[in-house]
């Protein structure tokens, strides 16, 4: 029986069909690997998804997480299912070798992920957010760091943390107030608070390892005077077992509307509950060079900013399959043209309305999942390409096409699943179906590391004119690359390939007209709509990308891919052409409506 939490024939189409993930094992960085062994490690995280995550994905909805005052209590399925998770290897999927790691390509752990995000998003939140720890440790950490903290997570024994949002500062981090204050045996001790720390606090694993954003005495104001500090739970002991309890604790937890299962908490570093050492303040060790905290988080954070995008998507795709099999087994009214009520019902997949509704959500998961994998096989040429040119270039297109990896799942994604609530009708919004769940997990991540708003601002503020639109230009180059390969295709990729062409042409030229009174207010203000128009026409590639590859296939899984695509480009693309004219107008009603008119 088909899973109704991702497609593996999809899966297995998007990595060897289109990204020709195969290849990847030519490369010295996974030489050791084959198909095989990707497919052995997709298959085994299709299993533990489906036979240790999602069993309980209600249940941690229900029993979410509770502080007693001294302890935090998380649903024991959680723990049970990361062990199994540890156990299996999953935890050390995509690590290095030299810390123990299997080594597997981010493409294929990419894809190994996504079963977990769509099984059970709150569970799955503790191993994704340490690997994001581990992986900035990696890079920025010194050995030291990275033999006592890293090793005890890829094993899955350790979880991780990032600390950034405080209370009054919340997105602006140059408002945080946390600070450092250096000790006499080299470490720091770190006295502030901390607000919406998932997975802050827990007895699931042996300790949590913190990352944790503060400033130094008499550093720079600003952004520029963050440092970035290592703070564990439990202070490691010469054998780097965990010893004596940090000065870091839980003043409560914060209950979401959906992502129930992962722990969210305020917590309080260095106000005396425990004394480490004999004295009061979190002990943290420093990460790198002091005042470059921001920019070492930032390696986290854009993973983290993917993997919200992965997990969007992998919430709308499940929710997509399970209104697709309720629809096909819902019978209910009958075709406009019959108007014998003797007639027997049909299901409800044979009304056009629902066909559309399912095919909506059908283009908008299947094409995020294509971002998300392009994406993650861009990860792959930055770390292990021969050419330093291909390489750059990867980096430069991941890092455009970041906040849109982020935004455009997290809205349209969400977007899907309220259609998939609709596909069920009123049983759609009752407990007894999965969908209202899925739609109230998936809401959050539209905020989750950077709200809408700041990814628009990243793209157009940033990402778009940096070193004079390269990275914009890239994208466009790249983009248009598949549109030649189309065109000489013929027949409907054809079709496609002109309208991906046009629309293409108003990316880069519609950045230069919002800036081209060079007034940053005005070239923002409608910084969100031009984020939501680049995105669509990212999608469209990355649909004309999946047509060129399922070109001259046959079969129902081909035609469909055609089907979602010719949706796509005939339904969802125009929608670009007013957004565009509106951010290239410069039209000022939101600028120019004063707060004291709302």
């Amino acid at each position: 029986m088909a899973s109704t939490l991702l497609s593996a024939r999809d899966l297995s189409f998007l990595l060897y069909e289109w990204l020709g993930t195969e290849e990847l094992t030519e490369r010295p960085r996974y030489a050791e690997h084959s198909r095989e062994t990707f497919d052995g490690a997709l298959e085994l995280a299709e299993r533990v998804a489906t036979d240790h995550f999602a069993p309980h994905n209600k249940t941690n909805d229900t029993d979410e997480p509770h502080f007693d005052g001294a302890q935090v209590h998380v649903n024991p399925e959680v723990g049970e299912a990361l062990k199994v998770y540890a156990e299996t290897g999953l935890s050390s999927l995509g690590m290095p070798e030299s810390v123990g790691g299997a080594q597997v390509p981010h493409v294929v752990s990419s894809a190994c992920s996504a079963w977990f995000q769509a099984a059970n998003l709150g569970t799955s939140a503790y191993p994704f957010l340490t690997t994001g720890n581990a992986r900035l440790l990696l890079a920025h950490g010194t050995r030291e760091q990275i033999d006592t903290y890293v090793r005890p997570m890829v094993e899955g024994r350790w979880t991780g943390t990032m600390c950034l949002s405080e209370p009054q500062a919340g997105s602006s981090l140059a408002d945080i107030t946390t600070r450092a204050e250096p000790a006499e045996d080299g470490a720091f001790r770190l006295f502030g608070n901390k607000m919406w720390i998932s997975a802050g606090d827990h007895e699931l694993t042996e300790n949590i390892v913190h990352l944790v954003l503060a400033k130094l005495p008499g550093g720079p104001p600003g952004v520029k005077g963050i440092s970035l500090f290592i703070v564990p739970k439990y202070l490691p002991g010469p054998d780097g077992a965990p010893g004596e309890r940090n000065d870091v604790v839980p003043a409560g937890l914060n209950h979401k509307m959906g992502y129930r299962g992962t722990v969210n908490a305020l917590l309080n570093f260095g106000e005396g509950a425990h004394t480490p050492q004999g004295r009061t303040g979190a002990v943290g060790y420093l990460v790198g060079e002091a005042h470059q905290g921001l920019k070492y988080m930032f390696h986290m954070m854009n993973g983290a900013r993917i993997g919200v995008g992965a997990g969007a998507t992998a919430v709308g795709y499940t929710g997509y399959l399970k209104s697709l099999e309720y629809a096909r087994e819902r019978v209910q009214g009958r075709p406009v043209t019959a108007k014998d009520p003797a007639r027997p019902q049909v299901p409800i997949i044979e009304h056009t309305d629902v066909r559309r509704m399912l095919l909506a959500q059908k283009s908008y998961v299947e094409g995020a999942m294509a971002l998300v994998l392009y994406s993650a096989r861009l990860v792959d040429d930055t770390l292990s390409h021969a050419d330093a040119q291909v390489r750059e270039r990867a980096e430069l297109l991941l890092d455009v096409l970041t906040p849109i990896v982020k935004s455009w799942p997290s809205q349209w994604c969400v977007t899907a699943n309220d259609l998939a609530i609709q596909v069920h009708g009123g049983y759609g919004y009752t407990r007894e179906y999965d969908v209202e769940q899925h739609y109230r997990d998936n809401r959050l991540n539209a905020i989750h590391e950077g709200t809408h708003g700041i990814q628009a601002l990243d793209l157009l503020g940033r990402k778009a004119v940096q070193d004079g639109g390269k990275r914009l230009s890239l994208l466009v180059e790249e983009a248009r690359g598949t549109v030649e390969r189309a065109r000489a295709l013929g027949g409907a990729e054809a079709e496609h390939a002109e309208l991906l062409d046009a629309a293409l042409e108003r990316v880069a030229r519609t950045a230069a007209a919002a800036w081209s009174q060079g007034v940053p207010e005005s070239a923002l203000a409608n910084a969100t709509a031009y984020l939501e128009a680049v995105g669509h026409v990212v999608l469209a590639w990355m649909w004309l990308e999946q047509s060129v590859a399922a070109h001259g296939q046959e079969g129902a899984f081909y035609d469909g891919k055609r089907a979602a695509a010719r949706y796509f480009f005939r339904h969802e693309l125009p929608r670009t052409g007013p957004q565009f004219d509106l951010v290239a107008s410069g039209e000022s009603t939101v600028l120019d409506t004063s707060a004291d008119l709302l």
